[in-house]
């Protein structure tokens, strides 16, 4: 079976905690609960879990969550983390382009391009969106974050961005279990508001909020701007 360069990346990812970029959990975790008014009866969905960092920090704060992923190694990760601490949680291995729960949970999170953008096809983001508006019940929420397109507009040296499909192509290096390195031919999609507050709207959401996301974590009172790598925003069904 050939893998897509994401499902390689996560694959035996043992050094996933030592990204950059997963280093804001518990303020993260912060934002989410406040989205949430600190309802603690809140079932939630995370859509793209990895090692389950936001489900564990939930859970140690006393919600209820699921997680969801490709990535067989992560989830292990995540289930081992849950056991050492005695926390009760659900992580499954799924496709969020094929998850097919309906009216279950009162909010769903997909942060730090847990599913979203990294797909072959737009249509397949779009698809990941409905599915999670069908997993929700009336009136849940998804906070999600994702690559900003107009970040990389403003930045002209990166020969790399498609302005015809807002997709960047690039390369990363992976250290194997055996030791041996293996380049990852990657690809990524970016967005704009717009772009998101349509495919949001046709997938059932309303109430849209954008929210920026900062290098000390997101903030709702502030607007995404073409400083920021990232943009998040907070939908209603």
């Amino acid at each position: 079976m050939i893998k897509n360069w994401y499902q390689e990346l996560y694959d035996d990812f043992g050094t996933y905690c030592d990204e950059p970029y997963v280093q804001n959990t518990c303020v993260e975790v912060d934002f989410i609960e406040q989205i949430l008014d600190h309802d603690r009866s809140k079932l939630i969905l995370d859509v793209g879990c990895g090692n389950g960092r936001h489900s564990l920090e939930l859970a140690r704060r006393g919600y209820d969550a699921m997680g969801i992923d490709l990535s067989s190694s992560m989830l292990e990760q995540a289930r081992r983390a849950a056991k050492a601490e005695h926390l009760t949680l659900t992580f499954t291995k799924s496709d969020a382009r094929k998850i097919e729960i309906l009216g279950l949970f009162d909010a769903a999170i997909m942060l730090c391009e847990g599913a979203f953008s990294l797909m072959e096809e737009d249509e397949m983001d779009l698809m990941i969106l409905c599915n999670i508006f069908r997993a929700l019940k009336p009136g849940g929420k998804l906070v999600m974050t994702l690559p900003n397109a107009a970040f990389m507009l403003v930045n002209e040296s990166n020969e790399a961005f498609d302005i015809t499909t807002f997709r960047e192509t690039f390369t990363l290096e992976k250290t194997m279990p055996d030791g041996a390195q293996k380049t990852l031919e990657c690809i990524q999609r970016y967005y704009t508001c717009p772009e998101l507050k349509g495919m949001l709207h046709q997938a059932g959401f309303h109430s849209l909020q954008f929210f920026a996301c900062t290098d000390s974590g997101y903030d709702r009172g502030q607007k995404p701007t073409r400083s920021q790598f990232e943009f998040g925003a907070i939908a209603q069904k």
